[in-house]
């Protein structure tokens, strides 16, 4: 069957990447959720999107402090999320303001993680290469996934990430197909689908086989993934 994710927890009447729209997510009855890391001025793990926060600037030069009260910390998060697989994507672009060319970021997820006894309960997302073997590099029991926005050749793609050691692969929307679903599956890789919101498209990735859905439309999305 194919599981449900919270695109940034339940958005549906929450703020997205709050602890409100993380448990509403699993009162729901969500399989999992998504959300998005990123790392404070003084070493905490920030949830929030965008690398900036509105009126104040930069994450990465806010202290915990300064964030503001609705962004968690990633272990606030994981404690309101029991029953649930998280998603965690890591966001240390090199566009970002602060982006840490260290990595530290990653070793620091694998570490909370950890601490949190989810090891088993996580997987670790990036668009970055870099972020996900430095995640590797910090604990090798972690699940990754690599994020896909647009495939040229599928076929290297797919073996690159099975050779990296990769768990899964999060393709865009666009980029799914019953062909990569089936290369994927072959080659031992899971198939996590973001941002699903249209319900053609959640029949589809449904029939598929496609092993998760990242969706905004929750509610729709659990109704058409267990009623196929």
């Amino acid at each position: 069957m194919t599981a449900v994710f919270a695109h940034r927890g339940c958005t549906e009447g929450f703020t997205e990447n709050t602890l409100g729209a993380f448990a509403e997510a699993r009162r729901l009855g969500a399989d999992g959720v998504e959300l998005d890391v990123r790392l404070t001025a003084d070493g905490a793990l920030a949830i929030h999107h965008n690398a900036e926060v509105e009126d104040l600037g930069p994450i990465a030069n806010l202290s915990v402090r300064e964030l503001p009260a609705h962004i968690p910390l990633l272990a606030e998060v994981l404690a309101v999320c029991g029953g649930m697989v998280v998603n965690v994507e890591i966001k240390n672009s090199p566009e970002d303001p602060g982006h840490d060319p260290a990595e530290s970021v990653a070793a620091l997820t694998a570490a909370a993680i950890a601490e949190a006894g989810w090891t088993d309960q996580v997987i670790v997302s990036s668009f970055q290469v870099s972020t996900l073997r430095a995640v590797q590099l910090a604990d090798s029991g972690l699940a990754l996934g690599a994020l896909w926005p647009f495939l040229t050749d599928t076929v290297p793609a797919l073996e690159a990430a099975t050779e990296s050691g990769w768990r899964s692969i999060h393709p865009f929307v666009t980029e799914v197909s019953t062909t990569l679903v089936e290369a994927a599956h072959a080659a031992g890789l899971a198939v996590n689908a973001w941002t699903v919101n249209a319900a053609h498209d959640l029949t589809a990735f449904v029939e598929m086989g496609v092993d998760a859905v990242i969706t905004d439309r929750l509610n729709e999305a659990i109704a058409i993934a267990r009623h196929s």
